[in-house]
This record gives C-alpha cells, structure tokens and sequence, in this order.
C-alpha cells in the first residue's frame, strides 16, 4: 500500500523587534520548517492578525522588545488554553526601556504577558561563553544531549509563574549598563516548558543575534557581527526538536 500523505500542519511565526538581526532567525528558522513540507507557515512582523491562529497548531516567536496589545495577550492566552503550542525564542519575554542616565531598565508593566511566559528578561552581561547544564536528560527536547558551553548573550530573567526548567545555568557578576546590574549567583533557566490549559509553551533563551546594521540611531555601522548560539550544532538540534514537538498534536 503506498503511504499516507501527511496532513497538513498550521504555523505562525513572529520574527520582530529591535537591537538584532531579525532576518536571520527569520530565514533559519523558516529553512527548519521546510524540512516539513506539511507545515505552512505565515510569518508576521507585529502580534496583530492573531485570528490566524484558529488555524494553526503552533506559533514561534522570535522578538526584542515587541509586546502584544492586552487584548492580543488576552487573544494567545485563550488559544493556549484550547490546546496551541508556543515556542518561544531569545528575546520574546523581554521590555527595554532607557533611563535618562543611559541605562537600560526592564519595567513590569506587562504582568499579562510575562505571567504567561513565566519569565520576564531583566538584563544580561557581555556576551561571553557559559555552561548549559540538562537537568531534565528524559525530556524529549534533551534526551541524549550532554552539558555543553555557549557563547551567547545571557539573558538574566525572573521567574514569574510556575515553569519546568531543562536546561540552565549560573550567573554571579556583573550585568553591564543595566538598571539591575549587580547579580549574587543565580541559577538561570536557559531552556523551559510552561503548561496553560490544554497548550504548552517551550522558551529558548539562546540565540542572540546581531549584524552590522541593528542599531539605527545609536550605531550606523556596529563591526563584529554576533552569530552566538547560531554557530552551533546542539542548537540547532534544540530548534529541530522543539518543531517536531510542536508539530505534535496533543502533548
């Protein structure tokens, strides 16, 4: 008998925000995707149209400082709850906002959003090379993956609902030009899950981002190019196993 055809899968992708390379992970990730060629994926620059995702098992996001609206937060939630499933990448749990002496503060004025997300970003130091530490190995998303080290941009959040860590690190030091820029040691969940309702969300911290022209306005030309998490294997094994269990319907 020949073999049934696939079924058709939804997907929703938001790749947007300030301060990095957006079309890089835009077209890297899109590439991950057509390794499926049942996935048919729409691709947004903001969270409006969020109708779109009636239709779709699974949305990705990969932003820096983009917010939905409350009632487009109220609109993810409600689909979280039915069952959707929610990968979210880097920099999606994180408000920038500069103080007038030139630091760089990260307000809790979205409570919605960050409750959901079960992190909110608070600041990180240079980017630099750190230990990731699998501290769940019978996860699917790590299953077979042993501790490994990065250089990426550490993103130093607080946890602000329940969440169930896979992979993590330590930081204790300095986060640079940050309105919180004095950190004792702190465990730092790198990779987690959050259940809500039926959905589940998977966040990455990894994979920062940045090329020459990322910074309008304060650099016309930024010189060395920050490709992070980018330039590794084990991440990109991260992204393909979180699409796959995405693509999943149910658990």
């Amino acid at each position: 008998m020949a073999e049934q055809p696939a079924t058709r899968i939804d997907a929703h992708f938001i790749a947007a925000g300030k301060y990095h390379d957006i079309d890089y992970p835009r077209l890297e990730i899109l590439k991950l995707l057509a390794e499926h060629p049942q996935i048919r994926t729409t691709v947004a620059a903001d969270y409006s149209g969020l109708e779109r995702l009636d239709q779709c098992r699974f949305l990705i996001t990969y932003t820096c400082d983009l917010m939905p609206t409350p009632e487009q937060a109220q609109q993810l939630r409600a689909w979280l709850d039915k069952g959707g499933k929610w990968m979210a990448l880097h920099g999606t749990n994180s408000i920038l906002v500069f103080t007038a002496e030139g630091l760089v503060d990260a307000p809790d004025d979205r409570p919605d959003v960050m409750e959901m997300l079960g992190t909110q970003f608070v600041a990180h130091p240079p980017i630099d090379k750190f230990p990731v530490e699998v501290v769940n190995k019978d996860h699917e998303l790590t299953r077979g993956i042993a501790d490994f080290e990065v250089v990426d941009e550490l993103y130093l959040s607080k946890t602000t609902a329940p969440i169930d860590t896979l992979m993590q690190t330590t930081f204790e030091g300095e986060a640079t030009g940050f309105t919180q820029s004095q950190w004792p040691k702190t465990t730092v969940p790198i990779v987690y899950t959050r259940d809500i309702g039926k959905g589940r969300i998977v966040y990455n911290a990894l994979g920062h981002c940045r090329g020459h022209y990322d910074l309008p306005g304060m650099v016309d030309f930024y010189p060395h190019k920050e490709m992070c998490a980018w330039n590794y294997d084990v991440y990109y094994d991260l992204l393909r196993r979180s699409i796959a269990w995405a693509m999943r319907d149910g658990d």
